[in-house]
């Protein structure tokens, strides 16, 4: 009896060693990854995944007007849909990280899959916006076997998050007091400025909550910017890599 529950206990572990590596924000065992950036510096990273969008245009107005530099985490086919949108990320300054082509599921997957999801959006990314991605956000931001390998081959560390504001289900109000409670030096802040691969999906909840917490941040010292910023890091593009 005793023994059994020894062997209980040890396969507990294991799988919770095993969900941590998966899903664990501040987890490297498969990757190297980041979730926060430094204390010390009064600075902000606000990102958007699932783009680009119908809407995406009416958010960057607003980020313009705040002065806010941001890390965009587009999905590739969205990109091939709406090449133009794609294009005006980089135009107006803003850093174009790595989504996947699809955004399927990593975990359960066969390595070959992990990297031609990543192969094939790194290349749609730099075809359209001109940056080739330094920066790689997994689709649900769960990681599986074979991406440390895909990531060294293209470059790419994983970006995860300290502040998630759950727009894709959440009112304008709820995501603007999650992010304000998730905002301090460092922080790196999770938003959609797509859903996925919807057409014409409805971010109105995620334009207003940003509308209302840029100035905030703003009143409070911080300096909004984007990852490769954060953390010091310099982003790449055509021009900067000479390719």
């Amino acid at each position: 009896m005793i023994a059994g529950l020894g062997v209980l206990g040890v396969a507990a572990a294991a799988a919770g060693t095993m969900a941590y590596a998966v899903r664990g924000r501040s987890a490297t065992l498969l990757a190297p990854s980041h979730w926060r950036g430094p204390a010390g510096r009064r600075a902000i990273a606000v990102t958007f995944d699932d783009g680009p969008s119908e809407s995406t245009p009416e958010l960057l107005d607003v980020l313009d007007e705040h002065q806010a530099r941001c890390t965009f985490f587009p999905i590739g086919r969205n990109i091939e849909r709406l090449p133009e949108i794609a294009k005006e990320l980089a135009r107006r300054g803003h850093e174009v990280g790595n989504h996947s082509y699809t955004h399927s599921p990593f975990y359960l997957r066969h390595p070959q899959f992990l990297e031609d999801e990543i192969a094939i959006a790194q290349d749609v990314v730099e075809g359209v916006s001109g940056q080739r991605p330094v920066w790689l956000r997994v689709p649900y931001g769960c990681r599986w076997f074979g991406l440390k390998d895909a990531q060294q081959r293209h470059g790419l560390t994983g970006v995860m998050w300290s502040g998630n504001g759950l727009d894709w289900k959440k009112s304008a109000k709820a995501v603007h007091a999650r992010l304000k409670g998730a905002a301090r030096s460092g922080a790196i802040l999770l938003l959609h400025d797509g859903r996925e691969r919807t057409l014409r999906p409805d971010i109105r909840n995620t334009i207003e909550a940003v509308r209302r917490l840029l100035p905030e941040l703003r009143e409070q010292g911080y300096h909004l910017c984007t990852v490769s910023e954060l953390l010091c890091q310099k982003q790449r593009s055509n021009a900067s890599s000479g390719s």
